[in-house]
């Protein structure tokens, strides 16, 4: 990795530069300064490409922090470069803590900062890729992880829903058991009319042919 892989950086507070690094001359700096101006405001990674060179940005809670790099230098380098400057920034300026600081004090002091950091990551560009490697894999197993805590998720509202069958199921059986009692007697009090009006019947047949026979009640 060349010493010009990452050649200038900046952290802002909006579109106010707070701190910057070069040790180049160009026009990168106007470039980086002009996008800055059309960055949005939202938490985000940017990276745009000009000239052989990217220019990469990291949003964060109304704070940027940018740094040009050669393409060649690939993208893990400057966003590794970004993190760790955010970081850095954070733990010295948050809470409130740039403002008070003043304009003049923050590029004393934090201006070298940014010089050690494009510094350790010019040189330790195999560190940073194994950094990333590990990051990646754990990215991946929290995405599978994640993957089956949903399907587990998923498989327990199947669940609760057949759960939820069975409950309607039995409600329907008790329903049909007692419209099936409520049935079965409605049918027996039917039929027992039904004996009744055969019963009386027969019993006025037999009565009809008893007085036929004796001519009245002679018979008893």
């Amino acid at each position: 990795m060349g010493q010009q892989s990452l050649i200038y950086s900046f952290s802002a507070r909006g579109t106010v530069i707070l701190a910057e690094y070069t040790e180049f001359t160009g026009n990168f700096t106007n470039i980086a300064s002009q996008c800055l101006q059309k960055l949005p405001a939202s938490n985000n990674k940017f990276t745009y490409n000009c000239d052989g060179h990217t220019f990469n940005y990291l949003v964060e809670n109304g704070f940027t922090y940018c740094v040009v790099a050669v393409e060649s230098a690939g993208r893990q380098i400057p966003m590794t470069f970004l993190e760790r400057v955010k970081d850095d920034f954070s733990k010295r300026y948050g809470g409130g803590k740039a403002s008070t600081a003043g304009a003049n004090g923050l590029k004393r002091e934090f201006g070298p900062k940014l010089k050690e950091h494009m510094q350790y990551c010019i040189d330790h560009p195999e560190e940073i890729n194994k950094l990333a490697k590990v990051k990646d894999q754990i990215s991946q197993v929290k995405g599978v992880m994640m993957e089956n805590i949903e399907k587990v998720l998923d498989r327990g509202e199947k669940i609760e829903l057949l759960v939820d069958k069975t409950e309607n199921l039995r409600s329907q059986a008790q329903d049909f058991r007692t419209q099936g009692t409520k049935m079965r007697r409605k049918m027996w009090i039917h039929n027992m009319k039904i004996k009744l009006i055969v019963l009386g019947i027969i019993v006025a047949l037999i009565l009809i042919i008893i007085l036929t026979v004796c001519h009245g009640f002679k018979c008893f």
